[in-house]
This record gives structure tokens, C-alpha cells and sequence, in this order.
């Protein structure tokens, strides 16, 4: 399983008022077998908005609880899929801003400091972690893409999950989740670069 976070993740700055978790393995698809099965597993947490209701230029506080949440969310999903680092093969992350807050705040939660925490849960990723973000209110389905986390063309991997909250967002809240998969979508046949041949090297190649 993943390492835990450093320290008590839940006594960082966000205020989380709940976590979330789904995971799913598939078999079969079409009548065929999946071998190995696809193991994918999102991990959600609902947080209150501190910018939420006004404009505010600094959004240093939403970068922080974006590194917060990339270790913490990252630790639950491995949980979830029972994996060691070096059996992830993608991860994606979104954010679902509530109607009291804007885009930029997703941005700011996903983009300045999440990666690094992320990647150093998983053991590493040289590849971009693909990302959304929209606003949305109680029950909005939150699309988390994702993509190989060495090659980034790896088209086997080009892949979401999807997670829906009946509560949340509220309007002064945020939907942030981080999605983890030791495989690449079931009966991949599209061609390109597979994960056999990726290397950390590739980076977005």
C-alpha cells in the first residue's frame, strides 16, 4: 500500500468536512477477458471554500491545502486499490469548485504544489498529472482524467473515472480527488507507445 502522508494530513489547513472513496475493477469487457483486470480508485475530499463569497488575489492558502490534499488523497486511493507505488501506472486529478467560488480556485488547489506530493506517494511520475476543473453544485459528477504517469502518449492509458457526491459541493465549498490505476483501460488496441516500452525518460513524449 502507499506510504501515509507526512504527519497528521488531516490537521492541515483544509477543513474537511468529509472523504470519499470508489473503486472499481473490471473482468470482461465486450465478452472478452481482462487480463489483468483494471483496478482504478478515486479518492474525493469536500472542503470548505476560505475564498468563497469574495475576490481575493493571494490564493496561497488554496496552493497549501493543494499539497495537503495530494498526499492525503493520494494515500487513499492506494489504500483502496491495495497497491505498492511501482504498480501504479496513471493518476489524474479535478476539482469541483461550488458556486460561491470560481475556476481559479480549482486552479489554485491543483496546479502550484499538488503534483509533488503526489508524485512522491507514488514513487515518482515524470509525465504531466492530467487535470479538470468546473464549477458545479450537490450531486455534479466530477471527471477526473488519466493518463500515464511516465508517457504521456501512452494512449493505452487515456482513461477517467468518474465521482458523484450527493451533498456536495455546497456553494462555499470544494470537491478536490485524486484517481490512481495500475493499468491502462481494458483491451487497449489503438496503438501507439505502450507501457511496456514508456520509460521515466519519455517524460510527454
Amino acid at each position: 500500500m502507499g506510504t501515509p502522508p507526512t504527519g497528521n494530513a488531516l490537521t492541515g489547513p483544509a477543513q474537511i468536512r468529509k472523504l470519499v472513496t470508489l473503486a472499481e475493477t473490471t473482468h470482461a469487457e465486450m465478452g472478452q477477458p481482462v487480463d489483468p483486470p483494471v483496478r482504478k480508485a478515486v479518492a474525493g475530499a469536500v472542503i470548505a471554500n476560505p475564498f468563497a463569497g469574495r475576490y481575493v488575489q493571494d490564493l496561497a492558502l488554496l496552493i497549501d491545502i493543494g499539497a495537503q490534499m495530494g498526499a492525503l488523497l493520494a494515500h487513499e486511493a492506494m489504500t483502496l486499490l491495495q497497491a505498492a507505488p511501482d504498480q501504479i501506472q496513471s493518476y489524474g486529478k479535478a476539482a469541483l469548485v461550488g458556486e460561491e467560488g470560481e475556476l481559479e480556485h480549482a486552479a489554485a488547489l491543483l496546479h502550484p504544489a499538488l503534483g509533488a506530493p503526489l508524485r512522491a506517494a507514488i514513487g515518482g511520475g515524470a509525465a504531466l498529472v492530467p487535470s479538470s476543473k468546473a464549477m458545479g453544485g450537490p450531486g455534479d459528477i466530477v471527471d477526473v482524467p488519466l493518463g500515464h504517469t511516465n508517457a504521456a502518449y501512452v494512449r493505452s492509458h487515456f482513461d477517467g473515472i468518474r465521482l458523484r457526491i450527493a451533498d456536495a459541493p455546497r456553494p462555499k465549498e470544494l470537491v478536490i480527488a485524486v484517481a490512481l490505476a495500475t493499468t491502462g483501460r481494458p483491451l487497449p488496441r489503438v496503438g501507439g507507445l505502450t507501457h511496456a516500452n514508456a520509460t521515466a525518460t519519455d517524460g510527454l513524449r
